[in-house]
């Protein structure tokens, strides 16, 4: 039987900011995460992607935070009593943006502080005093160094996908933030992936936590049709041109591996006609979030992004989501087709795999403990799109009668049946031939010598354009 919001006995504000976003039924990560959650036991919460983690410790804390509930105006009232650490700046944003939506009836107040951003507003919002602060570790402990966030009355922790923060190099940074937090405090830890370097994490930082599991750890989601493809690099644009129009997508994610790549093939997706927007880290935090709006608005058809964007990014109704490249940590992979097929919906994942990526495979097969079928992908034959120039300084649109692309790309049968065009023949204007060359040939009369050879022949004088050396007076007489 599934488990109901209405049975967790949350406070009336709560509950009813809820009820007007629409939840009823809670997923299984919510339902054993809720009540472990409220009872104030540090928590490892294991879960697919796309599941509701953010609800699964949002909602207990904001429900143990309403103690300290009050509408004073003074900034001495509202302490940080909970801190929630995410990876990522869209990511921050997504999660604050929800905290919001639970607390609205509330007088808990909440912020958000992450890197790209001018940190004057936030700390103004940060001086008036909040009990929930969400952050990027970075811009954190610029606030911190600066005075503006003060985390000894911090009563909660959330570490939300983890592991990428230990991937990207947030080790130490976090290390440096739990130093600044009380010693008795409720950890919560929460990814779709568990490393052997998230559990030695736990470890260290988490007392006597509560596993929960709802999947097999790195274990995909059964509602994404997964299918790998072999390409070669220069035909990877063209195959997913193919997918795209053959199913009939009207949105999909296009993840690559680097920043350069990421921007080039945005650039050339959208001179082939698709509307593509380009979202990774070398992009300032403003056109991060306008291009993620597009994308959420339906203005553009195409994401490509790097995995800045893999992580947690909740945008409803995504179809698919291509694998332009192979992801380098077997782990993103996990990561990438969760942003399909969410909350119990289908999704396609389709992944390129060219020549050189046979080693990324094998890691790949290792995480998910199963043998990936590569399969071959049938190119349609279709004609050349967009002007040709066919070298006579006029330009036509392909497909045009006569375009000499046609009979190359035509059937064999095809060709035969084509009439060839006829060979014109060079002639000049009547006006300016010369009837010498129109004579026979005819050998000279007589044997007499070339006029170059009997002509008078050179002195072996000097040129008067050569400079003759000029004589010095010798130092020392030569010997006999």
């Amino acid at each position: 039987m599934t488990a109901s919001f209405s049975n967790l006995s949350l406070a009336e504000p709560l509950s009813r900011a809820v009820a007007e976003m629409g939840y009823e039924s809670m997923t299984p990560i919510q339902a054993q995460a809720i009540p472990v959650v409220l009872t104030g036991k540090d928590v490892m919460g294991a879960a697919q992607t796309g599941t509701g983690k953010t609800a699964a410790f949002s909602l207990p804390l904001l429900q143990r935070l309403l103690k300290h509930e009050n509408a004073s105006t003074s900034p001495a009232r509202h302490p940080v009593r909970a801190l929630v650490l995410l990876p990522t700046r869209e990511l921050a944003d997504q999660v604050a943006q929800q905290v919001k939506l639970y607390a609205k009836y509330t007088n808990l107040r909440s912020a958000v502080v992450f890197g790209g951003m001018d940190m004057k507003p936030q700390t103004l919002e940060l001086k008036r005093g909040v009990e929930v602060l969400v952050a990027t570790p970075g811009r954190l402990l610029d606030h911190i160094e600066a005075k503006n966030a003060v985390l000894n009355q911090v009563e909660y922790v959330v570490l939300d996908e983890a592991d990428r923060m230990l991937d990207i190099g947030f080790l130490p940074d976090l290390q440096r933030i739990l130093s600044y937090l009380p010693k008795q405090r409720t950890t919560l830890l929460f990814s779709a992936t568990f490393s052997p370097e998230i559990k030695r994490l736990a470890g260290s930082y988490l007392n006597d936590p509560v596993t929960i599991e709802v999947a097999r750890p790195n274990e995909t989601a059964s509602t994404v049709e997964q299918h790998f493809y072999s390409v070669n690099d220069d035909d990877k644009r063209r195959a997913l041109h193919q997918i795209v129009r053959q199913r009939g997508l009207s949105q999909a994610f296009v993840f690559v591996n680097s920043k350069l790549g990421c921007a080039r093939l945005a650039r050339s997706l959208e001179r082939e006609g698709l509307k593509t927007t380009a979202l990774h880290g070398d992009k300032s935090q403003d056109e991060r979030l306008k291009a993620l709006d597009a994308f959420k608005k339906g203005e553009v058809d195409l994401l490509v992004a790097t995995d800045v964007a893999a992580r947690g990014l909740d945008i409803k109704d995504v179809p698919a989501v291509f694998n332009f490249d192979v992801p380098f940590n077997a782990e993103d992979y996990v990561h990438r087709i969760g942003r399909t097929g969410r909350a119990g919906a289908s999704g396609l994942a389709v992944t390129f795999v060219s020549g050189s990526d046979g080693r990324l495979v094998a890691d790949l097969e290792k995480l998910l403990k199963k043998k990936i079928d590569i399969e071959a992908i049938e190119y349609e034959e279709d004609k050349p799109r967009g002007r040709i120039n066919d070298g006579r300084r006029a330009w036509r649109e392909a497909g045009e009668l006569g375009d000499p692309r046609d009979v190359l790309d035509a059937p064999p049968v095809e060709r035969e049946q084509r009439a060839p065009r006829p060979q014109r023949e060079f002639r000049a204007p009547a006006a300016s031939r010369d009837p010498f060359f129109d004579q026979p040939y005819q050998p000279p009369a007589t044997d007499a010598a070339p006029a170059w050879e009997s002509g008078p022949r050179l002195s072996n004088r000097i040129s008067a354009n050569i400079k003759p050396k000029r004589k010095v007076a010798a130092l020392f007489k030569p010997e006999a």
